[in-house]
């Protein structure tokens, strides 16, 4: 009979952990709330709609305790009472860490802990220089108050010993019987034909409330399940593959290949400023508001700025793969995270190479950071800096050199370089925890506003750039490449998933610009992983190994995007969008009647081709 008393005490107490992990996450995060404006009674709701996944999560647990318990109710051997209660302490541990570790990325990845936080757990140091101090330090003390009190109730309130039960054979039996019923029902979520998924906890029109109601064990563990399956499977299976096939090459069909010549030189120089976290409304010639990167708008009056331009990811080493590999990120996982797929991919650094520009990465942090580094070195760049490489000397932040100091550090590199150079600078300053040594200029952003200050701070190193870039003898020769590496919240509050979240600057300027082009715009859909094509177009080079690549200069270029999501994947056309998650659906579908069966049909084949084509790397 204490078999039976323990298992469903341990269930209660499980299901009340998980509520309390619940509320931390909607107390800590009560600001982002507040600006959904949500209802009280819509917030209390995330823990009623939570329930059938957190049964499910419990249950899941329970089937160790499970065993445990049956063993010790036919079999003497009190020992089985410490492994129950040392199985516990490590499910809290482990539980803890990932819903703390989400307290933190929340606010910068708007998604519940999925396995890509993996690849970052094995660089430590880095997941701690992205949060201040005293957000790490609050977040440590979270975790160990959280453990601690849990194990404490649960030893004092919920634990029930069986050690000096008297054995009885036929509850024995009955606990043998009842008890897997029971939780596999659990599992499943009941006898509906359907087994629960995570769609179940989604309730509400505020993304916040939904995530808050997932489980978020339940969440991380099927995310990584999930990682390993399509080893040997494409979770993204919608059509017959030479169907598939069929459909994207219709997608991408280009009547005429041709493309509009812009430069004034044949090999101009080549720098890119790729800019850390930059989203379109911090531009007001984006749809901005007016003030944050004034800087960015005197270049863009002298440039080509293209207004439907779009983050193909919405992490950093997903940038670095569709910018220099021409290829799209992918829901899940990261190509950068698999060195041996990375090796197959083309790179716009090796071929700039082959045609001798000299190539220079520079960065004032940890490259090592997403797989980041390694992957730059296989797409073949030359030269690499990192933090290491300035100096004790050089003013730094708790991630790492300030990018005034990196962009002073890059123009004397330059002068040294032998030309033509194909040469990047990532920056850093608009990443947590906006450390930057300037005073704040801007009072306005509510939860956003240090994040638009640090953008104030970088347009203002940005100007100063290229005022001292301006007179070096290589500057005239040289076309400059301004683009994000993906966007972020802003004071929009966009959702995660939406075009409005992705949508990114990038800009094309210098001297090397034929003066019909300056101060205009291009406003065709692309995406970051249009860029090798377009660049090695205009360079008179070939490009057909970049087969997910566009020729943006090109005007019978097809025109849509395609961008990842956590799970699924974001499509626009001219005349419509969606949005899927593969666990949940739609979220957004948008498009006149008659388009919409081919406008989701045409995201999904290019979807199903894309992963296949990531497996058989």
């Amino acid at each position: 009979m204490k078999a039976f008393i323990s298992i469903i005490r341990q269930f209660i107490f499980w299901m009340l952990f998980f509520a309390l992990h619940r509320a931390v996450f909607l107390v800590y995060h009560s600001h982002l709330v507040a600006i959904e404006e949500p209802g009280t009674w819509e917030v209390l709701a995330a823990f009623w709609h939570a329930v059938r996944l957190d049964v499910s999560t419990a249950c899941y647990i329970l089937v160790v305790p499970f065993f445990l318990l049956l063993f010790r109710s036919f079999i003497n051997i009190p020992f089985t009472d410490v492994l129950n209660k040392a199985y516990t302490f490590i499910v809290i541990v482990a539980y803890t860490l990932i819903t703390t570790a989400e307290l933190g990325t929340y606010s910068e990845w708007k998604t519940k802990l999925h396995y890509k936080a993996l690849n970052y757990l094995s660089h430590p140091a880095e997941v701690y220089n992205s949060a201040s101090t005293w957000q790490f330090i609050f977040l440590v003390v979270i975790f160990i108050a959280i453990v601690l009190l849990s194990f404490f109730i649960y030893r004092r309130y919920f634990y029930v010993s069986i050690i000096k039960a008297k054995r009885n054979y036929l509850f024995g039996f009955a606990f043998l019987l009842v008890t897997p019923v029971l939780l596999f029902l659990g599992i499943r979520g009941g006898v509906q034909a359907i087994p629960i998924t995570q769609s179940q906890a989604y309730y509400s029109n505020h993304d916040i409330l939904n995530l808050a109601a997932v489980n978020s064990g339940y969440s991380f563990t099927f995310s990584t399940l999930d990682n390993y399956r399509f080893m040997d499977e494409n979770p993204y299976q919608f059509f017959d593959d030479a169907k598939a096939r069929a459909m994207v090459e219709r997608i991408n069909e280009t009547a005429r290949d041709t493309t509009i010549s812009l430069f004034t030189v044949k090999r101009p120089n080549i720098v890119m400023l790729l800019m850390e976290s930059w989203s379109a409304d911090l531009i007001h010639s984006l749809g901005g508001e007016e003030g944050i990167t004034p800087e960015f708008e005197l270049l863009a009056d002298s440039g080509l700025l293209f207004t439907g331009f779009y983050a193909s990811g919405n992490r950093s080493e997903q940038a670095m793969s569709s910018i220099f590999g021409g290829f799209p990120a992918t829901p899940i996982t990261a190509i950068t995270h698999t060195l041996d797929k990375v090796t197959r991919l083309p790179s716009l650094v090796k071929k700039l190479g082959s045609e001798g520009y000299n190539s220079s990465f520079y960065f004032g942090g940890h490259l090592m950071y997403g797989g980041i580094k390694s992957y730059l070195s296989i797409a073949g760049f030359d030269q690499m800096t990192e933090i290491y490489d300035f100096g004790e000397s050089v003013p730094k932040g708790k991630l790492g050199v300030h990018d005034e100091y990196v962009f002073d550090h890059h123009l004397a590199e330059l002068d040294r370089m032998q030309q033509p150079f194909f040469s990047v600078v990532f920056t850093l300053s608009t990443h947590s925890p906006y450390d930057q040594p300037m005073r704040k200029v801007l009072d306005w952003g509510g939860s956003e506003n240090e994040y638009i200050n640090s953008a104030y701070y970088t347009d203002s190193c940005l100007g100063d750039y290229f005022r001292k870039a301006a007179g070096k003898s290589w500057y005239d020769s040289t076309l400059f490449i301004i683009v994000a590496d993906h966007s972020h919240n802003s004071y929009r509050h966009w959702d995660v998933h939406s075009p409005q979240y992705r949508h990114i600057p990038l800009l094309l300027y210098g001297e090397v610009l034929r003066p019909e082009f300056r101060g205009s715009t291009i406003s065709r859909l692309s995406s970051q992983v249009d860029m090798p094509k377009t660049l090695l177009k205009q360079l008179g080079l070939d490009a057909k190994e970049f087969y997910w690549s566009r020729d943006l200069l090109n005007p019978y270029t097809p025109e849509f995007v395609f961008y990842e999501t956590n799970n699924g994947l974001g499509w626009i056309r001219p005349y419509g969008y969606f949005v899927w998650y593969k666990n949940i659906g739609f979220i957004n579908l948008e498009a006149p009647d008659e388009k919409k069966d081919s406008l989701v049909n045409e995201g999904k084949a290019y979807l199903q081709v894309l992963f296949r084509e990531f497996i058989d790397f």
